[in-house]
């Protein structure tokens, strides 16, 4: 396998696993930790890195007092992080079965368990994101079995989610967590998350007609 397209296909499963996980659910001390340590994923959090409040609180304390409480507003209460939200005329949320995302997770075996995200409906951002998660695991596994034609099915299915839903309304979404965020580190995430979603959807948009080449 092509060790560039390995590497590529491995940074996109890693961050897509981290942005769904940051926007399913509160950040912990752990996470937060591994966060701050390593270099690189702390590159995608500048403002929060230079924050004053990290020399003034430990992480407990900056969870509990700061970005636990950005999260429930930016993530639960005041904005709205579903698709059916932002593209059906009434602004109404579609929690049913017929919600178009549901029926493509069904079509695919991706089981959501709600209660246990903690979320309405199959639209939730860090659901979405999750599924793209998987199709990269997937395509990432094809690819390692020199399976040519799944793995490319998989990174077309990419970019169809991408441009039928992801990009229909995550970015306005996003802008408005940027907007509302109370906390550098919950900025810098809607940020970096947007600046990612469209700069993978561009990739997929040159890559999705490209043959794979390969390496031995």
């Amino acid at each position: 396998m092509n060790d560039e397209l390995k590497k590529e296909q491995i940074a996109r499963i890693n961050i897509y696993a981290l942005l769904s996980r940051l926007t399913m659910s509160e950040v912990d001390e752990g996470l937060l930790k591994s966060i701050e340590e390593d270099e690189n994923i702390l590159s995608f959090f500048p403002t929060y890195a230079s924050w004053n409040k990290r020399d003034k609180y430990e992480k407990k304390e900056l969870i509990e007092q700061y970005l636990n409480v950005d999260f429930t507003n930016l993530f639960l209460l005041h904005l709205i992080p579903y698709e059916s939200f932002y593209t059906r005329e009434d602004q109404m949320m579609e929690t049913g079965g017929d919600n178009p995302v549901q029926a493509i997770f069904n079509a695919f075996e991706f089981k959501v368990e709600l209660d246990k995200a903690r979320v309405m409906a199959a639209d939730h951002i860090g659901i979405e994101l999750e599924f793209m998660y998987e199709l990269c695991k997937a395509e990432l596994k094809a690819l390692e079995e020199e399976d040519l034609e799944v793995a490319k099915q998989l990174a077309q299915l990419q970019y169809g989610f991408m441009k039928d839903h992801i990009i229909e309304w995550m970015p306005m979404y996003l802008i408005n967590v940027k907007n509302e965020s109370g906390t550098a580190f919950y900025f810098d995430l809607a940020e970096f998350t947007l600046e990612f979603i469209m700069s993978d959807f561009q990739y997929l948009n040159d890559f999705k007609d490209k043959e794979y080449k390969y390496t031995r």
